[in-house]
């Protein structure tokens, strides 16, 4: 499979179980990697023949933006299906980090991969 990358996409969300990560939104770092087949739109040149990334993109931003979780997890779940919602999209991985959410570390990140179900 040939991949698509959204790198370092960086929003602003309500996340946490504490409550002081509730009252203002907090930043996260989104990276998605979305597995299909490339080869028709490598020879048409056309974006009907592969992944609208830039709606993609568009879709992540209104739902992380206008989300409350509690966890990074539902979040990435989330995501992963917005990715899958396109039916070009055969696979994505998603990892979020969670910058300064421990002490003394740079981040806190997750990662999930979700396939389309044959």
């Amino acid at each position: 499979m040939d991949k698509i990358y959204i790198r370092d996409f960086a929003l602003r969300c309500i996340i946490g179980l504490y409550p002081e990560e509730r009252e203002k939104k907090q930043d996260v770092i989104i990276n998605v990697t979305m597995e299909t087949d490339l080869r028709a739109a490598g020879k048409s040149d056309d974006l009907t023949d592969t992944v609208d990334y830039k709606t993609i993109k568009l879709n992540i931003l209104d739902f992380v933006e206008n989300s409350s979780f509690n966890l990074i997890e539902s979040l990435a779940e989330g995501i992963a299906q917005i990715c899958l919602n396109d039916s070009k999209v055969q696979s994505a991985t998603v990892t979020i980090d969670k910058p300064g959410a421990l002490r003394f570390c740079k981040s806190v990140a997750v990662e999930v991969t979700r396939s389309r179900t044959a």
